[in-house]
């Protein structure tokens, strides 16, 4: 199982205080990876960086608020500070504003749009130059359901997420020459703050589950080893791949 291991690589993780984030950054830890753990409030990772120092390997924590480019800038800085080389990177933090389309403010647009997308594409690019400069590097985007469909309310995040999975392949087909893998991981219906509005209502929340082969939602657990396998040795051959996880729903 060495083609798994991350002994001896260092990750990014942004989003890694809780939910997804603070799942994958765990996992990429327990398979060998130090990791660098991002998130608005840098004290929001303290149980993520220590589970990952008592698995044996190391954790930086850094501040990072990615709906402002400045606060983006900042936060490679830090990182840049922190670690020498970032050869994995995931961008995993994301925003969602709800609204009809009819009523959707600008500003919750264009926060959404800043968070989920265009902070995203500045991590590929600072990282990503430096993993095309050194002939290697992993990149996994936290891509979405909604990458693939419209979803109700919730425009802004759809838009992004449309985004993010065409920014993964668009990076993929140039990079891979260069020996840098950029895939992403959709996620299906997981129990996260972002879908607390669908888990408190009752009916969707059971419609949901009853279309779900799995029988139940996803817990952030879920995702470790998705990420792992992205992050590995073991998916040198696979770039440009929307992985989902979710529990067989876009096979019903």
């Amino acid at each position: 199982m060495n083609g798994f291991s991350l002994q001896g690589r260092v990750a990014l993780v942004t989003g890694a205080s809780r939910g997804l984030g603070r799942a994958i950054a765990i996992a990429l830890g327990q398979a060998g990876a130090d990791v660098v753990c991002a998130s608005t409030s840098r004290d929001g990772t303290n149980e993520a960086a220590n589970e990952i120092r008592s698995a044996g390997a190391k954790s930086w924590q850094v501040g990072a608020d990615l709906s402002d480019e400045r606060g983006v800038e900042a936060m490679i800085a830090e990182v840049e500070s922190e670690v020498e080389a970032v050869d994995i990177l995931v961008n995993n933090a994301g925003t969602i504003r709800r609204h009809p389309a009819v009523d959707y403010p600008m500003d919750d647009w264009n926060v959404v749009l800043q968070t989920n997308l265009n902070a995203t594409f500045m991590l590929c690019q600072r990282f990503g130059k430096r993993m095309v400069d050194r002939g290697s590097g992993k990149i996994i985007n936290v891509a979405s359901l909604l990458s693939f469909t419209g979803g109700i309310t919730v425009p802004a995040y759809t838009a992004s997420k449309h985004a993010v999975a065409g920014l993964t392949k668009a990076l993929a087909n140039e990079w891979a020459q260069h020996n840098v893998q950029v895939n992403a991981i959709a996620p299906g219906y997981f129990r996260t703050d972002n879908t607390q509005a669908l888990q408190d209502d009752e009916n969707r929340s059971r419609a949901i589950s009853d279309r779900i082969p799995a029988g139940r939602w996803g817990e952030p657990e879920d995702l470790g080893g998705a990420a792992v396998f992205l992050a590995s040795p073991a998916s040198n051959y696979v770039n440009g791949h929307i992985l989902v996880v979710d529990g067989g729903w876009t096979a019903r």
